[in-house]
């Protein structure tokens, strides 16, 4: 089951979650991630540790930097909506054509709704 919206105050905040979640399936260490995205090696572990932990947020270049790294769509590492955060990870492994063709399927549907 898809859990759609998170409001249970227990689970980690979206940007750490997404984070974790990525970086395992990369296979990468919180130290080789943070090096790869240009942190400086020294902290590059505690502060990918202390993002995962949801005790600090990247500023927004340096989440760019991360989602280049892990081969992921920025946006993903902010979507609340697990289907969309999903939709957004697909959708940014399609190539070009294959994105145009599929918002052009989706704008046909809109039509229908």
């Amino acid at each position: 089951m898809v859990n759609r919206l998170s409001d249970n105050t227990d689970e980690p905040p979206v940007f750490a979650k997404r984070l974790k979640e990525v970086r395992l399936l990369a296979g990468l260490s919180q130290e080789r991630l943070g090096v790869l995205a240009r942190i400086d090696e020294f902290s590059a572990s505690a502060r990918i540790n202390q993002y995962e932990r949801g005790k600090h947020n990247p500023d927004f270049q340096t989440a760019e930097r991360l989602a280049e790294v892990l081969n992921i769509p920025t946006p993903y590492f902010y979507a609340r909506d697990d289907l969309l955060a999903e939709m957004i990870l697909r959708f940014g492994g399609l190539s070009r054509v294959k994105q145009a063709e599929a918002i052009s399927r989706l704008a046909g549907d809109k039509k229908e709704d």
